[in-house]
């Protein structure tokens, strides 16, 4: 890999197209090429957000995205667990948690609405929280940027009211 990889990852919009704007729209001023979405957008508008960045993206269904089985093709949501790559970078992405085996470079879930990273056996593991705010009074993402020698996981936080995002960054080598 000669290029670093910079990606967005998001999860459990629900029905907060404003958070889910608002977070694409930051991570887009860091220059992502791609975005992820561990799923539960559960209405088209969300869809739309994604599309209408003209990046590259992935989704899957969350157990609230029934409603959104009509436009599967056209949006490109895919059931769990959905195994793809980015470059030379496996990953494996879910909504529900049940798959949490390390037989991808990266395995990216949602649902839990809380944070997660862990570098276990040379796998990935992320839980970019959740964008809607409901459990916890956070927006949060992750942006991820891989480099040939390491992960960087910028972990960003704000309330919904707030402009400015916080920040925590770990990092891990491969």
């Amino acid at each position: 890999m000669k290029n670093n990889i910079k990606i967005g990852i998001l999860s459990d919009s629900h029905r907060k197209t404003k958070l889910t704007q608002d977070a694409i729209s930051y991570l887009q001023t860091k220059g992502i090429e791609y975005i992820i979405h561990a799923g539960d957008l559960e209405i088209k508008e969300n869809l739309d957000i994604l599309k209408n960045t003209n990046l590259p993206y992935v989704c899957v269904f969350g157990n609230n995205d029934h409603s959104l089985i009509t436009y599967s093709n056209e949006y490109k949501i895919n059931q769990e667990p959905y195994y793809f790559k980015i470059k030379d970078i496996s990953f494996k992405l879910m909504h529900l948690p049940f798959y949490l085996n390390g037989d991808t470079n990266i395995v990216i879930s949602g649902h839990t609405h809380m944070y997660e990273v862990s570098y276990v056996n040379n796998t990935l593991f992320l839980n970019p929280g959740e964008i809607c705010a409901r459990n916890k009074n956070l927006t949060e993402n992750i942006f991820l940027e891989i480099t040939p020698n390491e992960y960087i996981i910028e972990y960003n936080y704000k309330k919904p009211d707030e402009k400015q995002w916080q920040t925590k960054i770990t990092k891990y080598e491969r």
